[in-house]
């Protein structure tokens, strides 16, 4: 049996206390682990799902000596829905105050999906808080194909709520293969999925049709690695683009699919340890 920690726990997680922020319009839950002491991390997770997406990730940078806080998005997880719109900047500006609350100057960040949308618009909006950018399976802008993709799960949940949404959305990030061969890992995603506040999908999801940060992201200055799964079509190719124009590095992970850490852990782990072990070489 292995003993790695399992990618997906909704549940307490050992040696991490949940701790609430107050954000910019409602209060957040955090799960913070790890020494007070040590460089931090800030985990942002995918629309649907939560901070137990990065589990494993997590339990491995905290005892690696990293101060780590795992936020769950608003109308995610524990934390509050307030009513929408919402906006990427007030995600962003959801992350900032939980820097604030724990007194963090600059931290790296570690985005997945909209987490790693938030994590281009941190970059953008408060360089001075990063010391620098993991993005995964994520774009910083989003054309009208991409932005028009939502427009039906919306109508879906304004009518029937998440759970119309949970096993479809399970199968396009993973494959059916994938959810049938690892019957742990899909529940624990499926009860994640069903966690989430309809109001808090509806607020994300407008957000991010609206994501602009692509002419900032450009600009930016900071030490940026990407990783997309190979199996995540809709991804590959505007992140292959946006890695050449920002001539950063980007990993593209044969067989993953659109949560990467969850279903290749081991080689999402590596490229984040070499991301934090090169910048720790030159700090």
């Amino acid at each position: 049996m292995s003993t790695e920690p399992a990618p997906i726990v909704t549940a307490a997680w050992q040696g991490f206390v949940r701790l609430d922020v107050q954000g910019k319009a409602g209060r957040l839950s955090v799960r913070a682990g790890g020494p007070e002491r040590g460089a931090p991390v800030l985990l942002c997770h995918s629309i649907l799902t939560s901070s137990a997406i990065w589990h494993r990730q997590a339990i491995a940078l905290a005892g690696r000596g990293y101060r780590v806080l795992a936020l769950d998005s608003r109308g995610h997880g524990h934390s509050e829905a307030p009513r929408g719109p919402y906006t990427m900047d007030d995600l962003v500006a959801d992350a900032v105050a939980v820097l604030d609350h724990f007194g963090i100057r600059q931290a790296h960040v570690i985005g997945v999906s909209q987490g790693g949308m938030t994590a281009f618009g941190l970059g953008v909006r408060h360089p001075d808080r990063l010391l620098s950018l993991c993005a995964i399976a994520a774009r910083a802008d989003a054309p009208p194909p991409f932005a028009a993709a939502s427009d039906d799960r919306i109508a879906l949940v304004r009518e029937r709520g998440i759970a119309p949404l949970a096993a479809p959305t399970a199968e396009r990030w993973f494959g059916s293969a994938f959810l049938t061969a690892h019957p742990t890992i899909t529940a624990a995603l499926l009860n994640c999925i069903n966690e989430t506040d309809p109001e808090g999908f509806i607020g994300c999801a407008r957000a991010i049709q609206d994501l602009a940060y692509l002419d900032g992201v450009k600009t930016m200055r900071l030490p940026l690695t990407m990783i997309v799964g190979a199996r995540d079509q809709l991804l590959v190719q505007p992140m292959t683009e946006l890695a050449a124009m920002l001539s950063c590095r980007l990993t593209i992970i044969p067989g993953a699919g659109h949560l990467p850490q969850v279903d290749h852990p081991d080689e999402v782990d590596a490229v984040i340890d070499g991301h934090l072990r090169e910048l720790a070489r030159f700090a």
